[in-house]
């Protein structure tokens, strides 16, 4: 299953990442005191809610046989006061009709990520020697 790695010296806020074999950096924006040196903790989680999406969408179409040439997820997380909400919008290029059109739309509300995001999950901690 997934799994990845962070680390994090005296540097604010820049992280060394690690998800399966792909070395990536995690910041904060200068506003915030990072250096920008890359995506912020909630950019990568819409990060992965926009690739599952697409990866979904792209096998699914496949599958059909269908005539999606690009999908393209935006995702924006937003916060207002008290409630945090996901905003993704979906845009599709190729010869599709409709209904078509409306099945992508509602595959997209079961990918894999989408239906952690939801139901939510438990996150247990451990502090390791």
């Amino acid at each position: 299953m997934a799994r990845a790695h962070a680390d994090i010296g005296t540097t604010d806020y820049a992280v060394a990442l690690k998800a399966g074999h792909h070395r990536l950096t995690a910041d904060e924006r200068p506003d915030l005191g990072g250096q920008d040196a890359g995506p912020a903790p909630y950019e990568l989680l819409c990060a992965a809610l926009s690739a599952c999406t697409a990866i979904t969408l792209r096998m699914y179409a496949g599958r059909k046989g269908w005539a999606l040439t690009a999908a393209h997820v935006d995702v924006h997380f937003a916060r207002e006061g008290e409630v945090e909400r996901l905003d993704r919008t979906l845009r599709f290029e190729g010869e599709l009709d409709e209904t078509q059109r409306a099945r992508l739309a509602d595959i997209a509300e079961r990918t894999p990520v989408t239906l952690t995001l939801k139901r939510s999950m438990a996150i247990a901690t451990t502090v390791a020697d």
